[in-house]
């Protein structure tokens, strides 16, 4: 019983360890280059260089929308070789005034390096204390958003902008606030919002019009 109490314990510390560390298990082999047409890893004597390639980040995307940004992603879905590896890798690029909407990503750290313009970032912290930590970053700055944290980034310089991220995550979602409070399919009811954010519901109605898909 002693000896079963003990593997418990031991299997309990292993398991928070690795939730303190927000990290993902790691691979058992070398690699497993995803096979797009089964949920099994090619197999490795087929595995070629280009499964761990992907260009063209160098090109920028394209900010022509409503928020003046664009996010182009490397995954497992342009790289079949980052499969397991726990790493997903993301460009942005802003018209002047663009935006990366207030967001969350349930699954990942994020780290963020300037490479062109200044860039306004921050986070918030839990509540109760909710405090904003925020900061404008030049070329070459490089900052950090803690797991699970809402955070967002603003061009404020006078030209376009560009950064690059890494997430310590394959699959790190992508929770943007604006639109997963009043772009929900069914809407939540405007009465539980109007309380919730303290207005009137024509405001929320409003709203929910600008988000519905």
């Amino acid at each position: 019983m002693a000896s079963h109490i003990l593997v418990i314990f031991s299997f309990l510390a292993i398991t928070c360890s690795m939730a303190a560390a927000g990290i993902e298990p790691g691979p058992l082999q070398d690699f497993c280059v995803a096979d797009p047409n089964s949920s099994d890893c090619i197999n490795p004597k087929l595995v070629k260089a280009d499964n761990f390639f992907s260009g063209g980040l160098h090109v920028p995307g394209n900010t022509s929308n409503p928020s003046g940004s664009a996010v182009t992603s490397v995954s497992v879905a342009q790289i079949p070789g980052l499969n397991t590896l726990g790493i997903t890798l993301l460009r942005f690029d802003f018209a002047k005034g663009g935006l990366v909407t207030p967001h969350t990503h349930p699954r990942a750290s994020e780290i963020v390096t300037v490479l062109d313009g200044s860039i306004l970032v921050g986070f918030v912290s839990s509540f109760p204390d909710n405090r904003l930590f925020s900061k404008v970053l030049q070329t070459g700055d490089v900052f950090v958003f803690p797991i699970g944290l809402t955070h967002f980034l603003s061009n404020v310089g006078n030209g376009t902008a560009a950064a690059i991220a890494s997430l310590n995550s394959q699959n790190p979602g992508f929770i943007p606030i604006p639109s997963t409070v009043f772009g929900t399919n069914p809407p939540i009811a405007d009465d539980v919002l109007a309380k919730a954010y303290q207005v009137d519901k024509l405001t929320i109605a409003k709203l929910q019009a600008r988000f519905k898909r």
